[in-house]
């Protein structure tokens, strides 16, 4: 370069080149992208692993803590046991810590984006109801069931002693029990449950509220079915601790009552309340979290994980709905 130097001219664009659009962040924070949209949603299918690791967590998470209330409560030599000698009474303090547990879970940011099911016949029962894609149906159970045996297995380690007293957990029918009352009994327990919770999700008024009715729901069913059953109302539930025992006493019946029950509740509430749709499949809706299922409640489309770009362009998502588009 001579000493007099070059003079650097900036460059400037040809106008004729059109911009080139930046790509598309990808977005692994659990909220929905701040630039789109909240809008009634279709079920998609496809890969969602943020909201099936949600329920992986969410499940090990309040059946771990709820399995630690159990020894606490009902484990020979237990504090609680020795304080509180009502057995009823303890059997509604189960109930309800696993209701406020799932309540925990569903207000949470991992609640607010998976729905917080935590349970295969919940999302068995909202995929009867229309609102959840098969390839959610079976990655939200893999992930149920998978919290599930976590939950059991760290139960087992951490109580040791108290959670051998309990079998580690394991629900099963009590011994006058036949096997198919015992199953049938899950089946209402489970239709109850649905039940509650189909009413609640129909409303855009009580939506909000799922998560507290749930809570109340869940304390009054644990406090009938558990003599009877264990009260399980959820497959995953059962199937977790037999594994971690290696004792299956009577799996199927957990297996075919609860789902049996969730079945009955859809089509109970489609005969029902044939005038009132169900809104959503979350236990709590926020608008601004993405739905992988269908709603009816404004809700952030889904976006690919590949490409940081919406699966669902609001065009299709309103055409799916049957809504016309804007």
């Amino acid at each position: 370069m001579g000493a007099l130097g070059t003079a650097v001219v900036p460059a400037v664009a040809d106008e004729t080149t059109p911009a080139r659009p930046p790509t598309p962040a990808r977005q692994w924070h659990l909220a929905g992208h701040p630039e789109d949209a909240s809008r009634p949603q279709p079920k998609v299918g496809g890969w969602h692993p943020a909201e099936w690791a949600c329920e992986f967590v969410g499940t090990a998470l309040q059946l771990l803590l709820g399995f630690s209330v159990v020894a606490v409560l009902e484990a020979p030599g237990a504090p609680g046991r020795e304080l509180i000698g009502s057995d009823a009474l303890r059997l509604v303090l189960i109930g309800v810590a696993f209701g406020v547990l799932a309540a925990i879970v569903a207000l949470s940011p991992i609640g607010r984006r998976s729905g917080a099911h935590l349970n295969p016949a919940v999302t068995l029962g909202f995929f009867a109801r229309g609102h959840t894609h098969a390839h959610d149906l079976i990655g939200y159970v893999v992930a149920q069931v998978a919290g599930a045996l976590v939950a059991a297995a760290g139960f087992a380690a951490l109580w040791g002693h108290w959670a051998a007293e309990l079998d580690d957990a394991r629900t099963a029918p009590a011994g006058t029990v036949d096997p198919w009352v015992a199953a049938g009994i899950e089946a209402a327990l489970t239709l109850g449950l649905l039940v509650v919770i189909f009413a609640m999700v129909s409303s855009h008024r009580l939506a909000r509220w799922t998560p507290a009715v749930v809570t109340g729901a869940l304390s009054g069913l644990i406090w009938a079915g558990a003599p009877y059953t264990g009260a399980s109302m959820n497959p995953a539930r059962t199937l977790g601790p037999d594994i971690v025992s290696g004792g299956f006493p009577a799996l199927w019946v957990y297996f075919l009552g609860p789902p049996a029950g969730a079945l009955l509740a859809a089509g109970l509430f489609t005969l029902v309340a044939r005038e009132r749709p169900t809104l959503t499949a979350k236990l709590f809706h926020d608008s601004e979290y993405p739905s992988t299922q269908r709603t009816e409640l404004p809700a952030k489309p889904h976006r690919d994980l590949g490409t940081g770009r919406p699966t669902v362009a609001p065009a299709d998502s309103a055409a799916r709905l049957g809504a016309p588009s804007r």
